[in-house]
């Protein structure tokens, strides 16, 4: 009767050790970004790396996404003769949803992955041990500039990647089904409200901190050489991804009340 039970009591008691560490590590790390001292140098190269080296490929998701939308809207909008409606949908699903969902994904498998690979391999080879030695705390060193850059620039990267996929979706509108300009623009501009970018930018702050600690977290406990390293990376971007999904309907779920109740 207990052999059957066996793996799944074991599965229970790894996932309860897992969430057990990562809640301590998260304690941890967040207490090192509120208090001195801070790395600025650290900070600085990490604001660079996830604000503007992201920039390209999060700009093409969002264009791509935006005239994707705009095509696939008016074939469905066209069957109720209700194409004039494509604007209000392009920019209220980028601002809301796209551009914040897609760009976390796109940072968590460039950002996520490349701080797990270079943390894994700074545990793996000891330089982490190593700054412990030199009187250097790897988690205020290696960690809190990453979580801080992470939330703060994702939101920047978000809102322009908004401008790009409406103006995506305004290309396509213009240019291939042959929507006014000036009519289009005026219906983004006059749809859109403050609360549909406001979400979407809190969205971002989120997202990025959960991709900056899901690779710190992995990259920081990697073990085993290069197969652990590869193994932490794969996780740091898995987890990631699954943990902005399951957030991503979680906020959107207290924004639609408060949009509802207001």
């Amino acid at each position: 009767m207990i052999n059957p039970l066996r793996p799944i009591g074991s599965a229970f008691l790894a996932f309860l050790a897992t969430a057990g560490r990562l809640t301590l590590f998260l304690v941890n790390a967040v207490s090192h970004c509120v208090r001195p001292p801070f790395y600025g140098r650290q900070l600085s190269r990490q604001l660079i790396e996830i604000g503007f080296f992201t920039l390209p490929v999060v700009g093409l998701t969002a264009i791509f996404a935006g005239m994707v939308l705009a095509l696939q809207s008016y074939t469905g909008f066209a069957r109720f003769s209700a194409e004039g409606a494509i604007a209000n949908v392009v920019v209220l699903s980028i601002t809301r949803e796209l551009g914040p969902v897609l760009a976390g994904l796109m940072i968590a498998g460039r950002i996520g992955a490349a701080m797990a690979a270079e943390i894994g391999t700074m545990r793996v080879t000891e330089q982490v041990d190593a700054l412990t030695t030199l009187s250097t705390n790897p988690m205020k060193y290696l960690v809190a500039p990453r979580l801080i850059a992470g939330t703060i620039m994702l939101p920047f990267v978000v809102l322009i990647a908004d401008i790009i996929g409406v103006f995506g979706g305004y290309l396509v509108s213009v240019y291939k089904l042959g929507f006014n300009p000036s009519n289009y623009i005026q219906n983004t501009w006059e749809f859109v409200t403050t609360l549909d970018i406001v979400s979407g930018l809190v969205k971002a702050s989120v997202f990025g901190f959960i991709t900056t600690l899901m690779g710190c977290y992995h990259g920081y406990h990697s073990e085993g050489g290069a197969q652990g390293v590869g193994k932490a990376t794969t996780n740091a971007v898995v987890s990631a991804s699954i943990l902005i999904l399951c957030f991503n309907y979680i906020l959107t779920l207290i924004f639609f009340t408060k949009d509802v109740s207001g």
